[in-house]
């Protein structure tokens, strides 16, 4: 199996596992992000909705992902589409781990605002968000070396 294999299987799991975090699991997202006293809050619906506005956004990702690791496409087979493709899912992962940079630097939850970036689900998913955004970048440094 090769890294570009690897990482398409990486970017599958973890976008089809955000679907189902945000969008099937919405209860348990609004756990992570709101702390206990503010659950009850009338606004909290509207933030499950919005959460699962997220996961529905991840799906198509992690479907494609997919798509290229199984069907392996023959538009997917020239350097330049798989450069575009590894920097278009570096991307994906960039923007998810950069919007915590600002609550990371914040001190994460502060009162009822933002949420604990530096423990327990929020921490997995900045640092594995970090991790796919580099292993997808060197994906496509190691294509445009290549080409």
């Amino acid at each position: 199996m090769r890294i570009s294999d690897i990482v398409l299987l990486l970017n599958t799991l973890w976008f089809v596992g955000a679907f189902i975090q945000f969008s099937i699991a919405q209860r348990n997202t609004l756990k992570i992000l709101l702390p206990r006293e503010e659950r009850s809050n009338p606004i909290a619906p509207t933030l499950a909705a919005s959460v699962a506005f997220l996961g529905g956004m991840n799906l198509p990702i992690g479907l494609l992902s997919f798509y290229l690791l199984a069907a392996r496409p023959s538009f997917f087979q020239p350097v330049e589409a798989q450069l575009a493709l590894f920097l278009f899912f570096a991307a994906c992962h960039f923007s998810q781990f950069a919007y915590n940079v600002p609550v990371l630097m914040r001190g994460g939850r502060v009162g009822v605002a933002y949420w604990p970036v530096l423990k327990g689900p929020m921490l997995r998913i900045f640092v594995i968000d970090a991790a796919l955004f580099v292993a997808n970048l060197g994906v496509a440094l190691l294509l445009t070396s290549r080409a």
